[in-house]
């Protein structure tokens, strides 16, 4: 598919005034996107867990304008007060979707969308926030033109929530999610996420991700920034071929539910995401103390006693613990004695994997 399968028949138009409301999942890439080209395509493929407690909740209320409008009529309210500081960034979305469903000029949409968890608490909420608002775009169209299916809603849903944010693209469905073109997926594609085709054992179905809040103020350095300087970086082309290895890996990785390959794999990508990141010119270091001090933790915690227990990072400090169910028990215990003290105000949020967005209106 190309971005011309996704621009809207101009024939349907809105008629009247509506409501629709969709929650959309947080995700944590296992094999990292880290650097991307124009128009929000990834320099590498990925692939993700879709979460499930970690979302966000957005319903649009629309009502047809007496004329087309030149720009965007919204008002945008978070957790039910309006909200001035998130306009300017879904303004710019608005404008990189504009060829693809124009009829949001002929509407003025009043936008209400809040967090399951509590904002500044150092989860990227863009992936959930783009992912769920990009879901109530595409239940507008489905309301204008009803003939569309349900794989092509799913899909411009989450080409969509790729130009509000790459990642949002992992959000729409799950709970393996892949997205960037790469050889070993047919359907793979840099415009969309797809869902994993292959086989995957039962040991990864009920994942679990216990998010360790290591720190909740505003990251020194943003993801756009550290994506924008993988341009130049001395070893870009080796870290775009390394993912595109561990994707190979994975594959018999997850057919077999080979934990041991899974750790390897998992703990590799988060350390060689942050040493691209300590690479760069200028060099920066978004890990806190506190978070080498878990790690050194879970390594130590995994030799000792031999328990399948990992973790992974994203662009920040904050740690996400992973485990199969079948050391729940053993795993919780571990991080509420070791863990917990190196988390801010021992902050941190249990999730574990997620099947994607749920439509609310």
């Amino acid at each position: 598919m190309t971005e011309n399968n996704f621009i809207f028949d101009d024939e349907f138009v809105i008629s009247s005034e509506g409501r629709v409301g969709w929650k959309a999942p947080s995700n944590i890439a296992l094999v990292k996107y880290w650097g991307k080209k124009p128009n929000q395509i990834p320099a590498n493929p990925s692939i993700s867990f879709t979460l499930d407690a970690c979302a966000t909740t957005t319903t649009v209320t629309y009502k047809k304008l007496d004329k087309i409008s030149s720009d965007f009529s919204f008002d945008l309210f978070f957790d039910g007060k309006e909200n001035q500081d998130f306009k300017p960034k879904i303004q710019t979305f608005f404008e990189r979707i504009d060829k693809y469903v124009p009829f949001l000029k002929s509407c003025h949409l009043k936008i209400e969308t809040s967090n399951s968890f509590p904002h500044s608490s150092g989860i990227a909420s863009s992936a959930s926030g783009m992912g769920a608002l990009a879901l109530c775009v595409m239940s507008i169209e489905k309301q204008l033109n009803p003939e569309i299916t349900q794989s092509y809603f799913n899909r411009k849903a989450s080409f969509l929530a790729r130009l509000g944010s790459g990642s949002a693209c992992r959000s729409i469905e799950g709970p393996f999610i892949q997205w960037g073109k790469y050889g070993g997926i047919k359907e793979s594609s840099n415009l969309f996420g797809v869902s994993y085709p292959f086989k995957v054992h039962s040991n990864f179905m009920n994942y679990h991700d216990t998010i360790l809040l290591v720190h909740k103020g505003q990251k020194t350095v943003s993801s756009t920034v550290g994506h924008e300087l993988m341009h130049n970086h001395p070893f870009a082309n080796q870290r775009f071929e390394q993912a595109h290895n561990n994707l190979d890996k994975l594959e018999q990785v997850f057919e077999k539910g080979d934990l041991n390959e899974f750790i390897k794999i998992v703990e590799s990508e988060a350390l060689i995401l942050h040493a691209m990141m300590m690479t760069s010119l200028p060099y920066f270091i978004l890990m806190k103390p506190n978070t080498l001090e878990i790690i050194n933790k879970i390594w130590s915690f995994r030799e000792a006693t031999n328990t399948p227990i990992c973790f992974t990072l994203d662009a920040g400090a904050n740690v996400h613990v992973l485990y199969p169910e079948m050391v729940k028990e053993k795993a919780i215990q571990f991080i509420q004695d070791e863990l917990v003290v190196y988390c801010e105000n021992g902050h941190y949020i249990c999730d574990r994997i997620g099947q994607g967005a749920t439509k609310i209106a």
